[in-house]
């Protein structure tokens, strides 16, 4: 008689605890390797369209755009099968498969005889990024329970997009002292090293937080757990007013960073900015973007998703729009800074709602439909961007998306509910 409460204490103390507090060394053991996934994307930013004109020849901006073409694909493709292969086969798995691709990325580009090499470096990056920056959201989702996902997002996004930033900084000012190449790619390697032995090591798979908070919804959860994959696609792509919403806006939110990265650069160079004062420019945007997002992920759990959401992409377009209405390094740098927290209000918000809205049990797949849309923008931007610059100059193809991005908050604002209360219903 006495041993059945016994067991059954045994039991719940071998159940996974959710609450950031409960899970803090893994969480920060993530949120540092997103620091290294983003330092990855970082080292493009400020080099990578000055290399395509000025050591490879590509007079056209679509051609030199091609890479940014290349990552958004592979990348899209990685987080949708991120998703579903996390939710089959673990977290850890995927995450430390994903660092193993990247490790080629910054030797491909250092020794690079044609800029084919550089397309197939990115696509491999695309990988790279959409397998270990997919799986740590879903594992900081995963440890930190329903109550406090915004400021889990708030937390992954800043830690990628600040290491971006300075990680643009950083090659910004090598390139300016050293040259365009290798020297900016060696901070790469040792992104890559680090990333995979911190995953490889140190990280723990959450799968089992998974199980055991499926077995917390309440009877009657308007979330049915036994979806088909075809619903899914449905559901995040279409069907479901939050998911699609989602979906949509972070599709534009990506086009419209895919233009910051791809354009940028050149736009400020044709403006007899140095590399120096580009890199400064190309840091900025994700510095703001990353900083916020602390405040602005932690804030969606208090006033909620919507809200931040549409005004997010208002600011954004307002930012590029005035972009292009203005001149100077001064001017560009506060048009950034806009731009950054703009996208700060939107990024870790759209991550959280999907959050809030998804069953435990199909969550890393609805994040994986819906990362797949959001980044097909970078494939869009790129393809855009580069049309409408060859077309009509640099300063129609960035008011274009200012006035695109303005768009899709209003559709946001018109078609999206807001989804914490399915958060607090978890």
């Amino acid at each position: 008689m006495s041993s059945a409460p016994s067991l059954s204490t045994n039991r719940r103390a071998l159940e996974p605890t959710l609450g950031l507090r409960a899970n803090w060394t893994q969480f920060w053991l993530l949120v540092l390797v997103n620091a290294f996934v983003g330092a990855m994307v970082g080292l493009e930013r400020t080099v990578l369209p000055l290399l395509a004109e000025q050591e490879f020849g590509l007079a056209s901006r679509s051609a030199a755009l091609s890479f940014i073409v290349a990552f958004g694909l592979a990348k899209a493709v990685s987080n949708l099968l991120a998703g579903r292969l996390g939710d089959r086969f673990g977290r850890k798995r995927i995450l430390v498969t994903g660092w193993l691709i990247g490790v080629p990325v910054p030797l491909l580009v250092i020794w690079a005889p044609t800029w084919s090499w550089i397309v197939a470096a990115n696509l491999l990056l695309g990988i790279n990024q959409g397998l270990t920056w997919s799986t740590t959201v879903l594992m900081k989702i995963d440890l930190v329970g329903p109550q406090r996902r915004g400021f889990a997002m708030g937390l992954n996004e800043f830690a990628g997009y600040l290491a971006l930033a300075f990680s643009a900084l950083a090659t910004g000012e090598i390139a300016s002292r050293f040259g365009l190449r290798p020297e900016p790619f060696y901070l790469g390697i040792g992104f890559v090293a680090l990333g995979l032995a911190v995953s490889q090591l140190l990280i723990r798979d959450t799968i089992g937080h998974v199980r055991h908070e499926a077995t917390l919804q309440p009877p009657g959860d308007p979330r049915p757990s036994e979806v088909t994959f075809r619903q899914l696609v449905a559901r995040v792509s279409w069907s479901n007013p939050a998911l699609a919403s989602a979906s949509q806006v972070g599709l534009v939110n990506n086009l419209n960073d895919g233009v910051a990265w791809g354009l940028f650069p050149l736009f400020f160079a044709a403006a007899g900015l140095s590399v120096g004062q580009i890199g400064v420019l190309a840091f900025i945007y994700p510095a703001a973007w990353g900083i916020t997002q602390i405040w602005t992920g932690a804030l969606s759990d208090r006033v909620g998703r919507k809200r931040l959401i549409v005004g997010g992409m208002v600011v954004q377009g307002a930012a590029l729009t005035a972009m292009i209405a203005v001149e100077g390094f001064a001017m560009w740098l506060v048009t950034g800074a806009v731009l950054g927290v703009g996208t700060a209000m939107v990024y870790p918000t759209l991550l959280a709602a999907i959050g809030d809205v998804a069953h435990p049990s199909w969550r890393g797949s609805a994040l994986g439909i819906y990362r797949f849309w959001r980044d097909s923008g970078y494939v869009a931007g790129a393809l855009v961007a580069g049309l409408l610059a060859d077309g009509f100059g640099m300063r129609a193809a960035i008011g274009a998306v200012g006035a695109l991005t303005l768009a899709s908050g209003a559709l946001a604002g018109v078609r999206m509910p807001e989804t914490i209360s399915h958060s607090g219903s978890s």
